[in-house]
Order: C-alpha cells, then structure tokens, then sequence
C-alpha cells in the first residue's frame, strides 16, 4: 500500500475530525520553533479509545505525511485483529507490528524494525483504561517499560508527547457508536530524545523505571484540564500532580 494512498486515508480522517469534532490544542512550555519537525517518537498519554483516530485532526498535514512514510506502530494482537478498527490502523503506517501482551518474539521483532529515519508511534500504557479510571482488569494504568527500550534504541531526533484529554465523552470502550461534534483536547511537549534520555539517566539500571514513573507524572499533570467533568474521561490521580525529578537509583 503506497505512500500517496496512507496519506490521503490519513488527511481523509483529520477533514472528518475537523468536521464533526471541536479541536482544541495548547503546548506544554511554549510552541517550539521546529514543531512537529525531526520526530523520531510520538507517544500518546491518557489511551482511553479505539476511536483515537479522531485525533488525526491535532496535527499538521506535514506531520501527516511523514507518519504516512516513515511510521512504525506496535498495536495489541487483539487490536490489531479486530476487523474494521484493526485495518483502520494498518492503513495508517507502513510498518505496524501485531504484538501480545508477553515479552515474546512480537516485541523482539517490532524493536528490530526501528531503523534512523523511523517515526514510532505507540501508547505507552500499553493498554486503554476504562470509565472507572483503571484497565479492565480494574488495575491502575501506569506505563509500561517498553518505551525505555525504545528511547535506547533511538539518539537522534525528538521526542514528541502527546497528552489527551481522553475521548470517553466520544467513545468509551463498551459504547456501540461514537458521539459527535464534541470538542477534543490535547496538549503537545517536544523535545530532543537525546536531552529526554540524559534527564532519565540513560544507561543507569534505573533507567526504565525512571522513564516510567516520569512520563505517568507528566499524564497526570497535563491530561487534566480546569474545567474537566468526570465524563470526559481525565486521569484519576493515582501520584502527586506536582513534578519532582525522577528517583535516581
């Protein structure tokens, strides 16, 4: 499936969202001079809906159009295998992995496909939480280590978060069709994956659960708005909104 077809799918999807959906965006720090530019990882916080596809409509089409040529995307086997949803993420990127929820030759093989001019793009919780603020199997969503061995593999480029509202006042997991004309909200942060890996210590045992602990910290600072209803799908704060550096050792 070629480039010109991913990316018209993907610009097809974001004209929908701006048609049918609010959107509403801010930066975390200010908007940087080279926005969205030289990204080599876009992780979404706050995954609470199989419709995320809506937030197509957050980002530039030359944002667009370099996921549509150099995006990689790990996305869970039960995922993946749905029939409608399922596809709708395949026809995003050109490379996507169907990987299980163990440490086996699925995550081996999606980390051998990050290649220098990679975009990968991946939820960090690894799994989507539910109205009740937790997973379906009722635990706290925290992030999983899989990002650090991303980072580790990655030393050039930018790390790109993404901090959703959450999209349980669209589409909550259960709900049989999704609402319109709502408003979506996100903020974005940016910043060089070299820097972000010196802040968490790269290299130090710690390293992953420092990655871990920092970017749950940062979701449940940011995904949160002032005037958010319980509705609408905010984190519940399982840790401190205020941001001390993460533990060292």
């Amino acid at each position: 499936m070629g480039r010109y077809f991913r990316y018209w799918f993907l610009c097809s999807i974001r004209r929908l969202s701006r048609t049918f959906y609010t959107i509403n965006t801010e930066w975390v720090g200010g908007k940087p001079a080279q926005a969205f530019k030289n990204v080599r990882v876009t992780a979404l916080l706050n995954h609470t809906s199989l419709f995320e596809a809506v937030l197509a409509g957050v980002f530039p089409k030359t944002f667009v159009w370099e996921v549509s040529g150099r995006g990689l995307l790990p996305g869970a086997d039960t995922t993946m295998d749905r029939p409608i949803v399922g596809k709708v993420f395949k026809w995003m990127v050109p490379h996507w992995v169907s990987i299980t929820r163990r440490r086996d030759s699925t995550w081996d093989r999606f980390l051998s496909l990050i290649q220098q001019d990679t975009l990968v793009l991946l939820f960090p919780e690894g799994r989507m939480r539910r109205r009740g603020g937790r997973d379906k199997h009722g635990r706290p969503m925290t992030v999983r280590g899989g990002i650090a061995e991303i980072l580790e593999k990655i030393d050039d480029g930018d790390l790109l978060i993404v901090y959703s509202e959450g999209l349980h006042h669209i589409h909550a997991p259960g709900d049989k069709f999704p609402r319109l004309f709502q408003e979506v909200r996100c903020r974005f942060e940016q910043m060089p994956v070299k820097r972000y890996k010196e802040l968490m210590n790269a290299g130090d045992p710690h390293f992953a659960r420092n990655v871990m602990h920092d970017l749950e910290r940062r979701r449940d600072k940011h995904c949160v708005w002032d005037d958010q209803s319980p509705g609408r799908g905010a984190p519940s704060h399982e840790v401190p909104l205020h941001y001390p550096p993460p533990p060292r050792a």
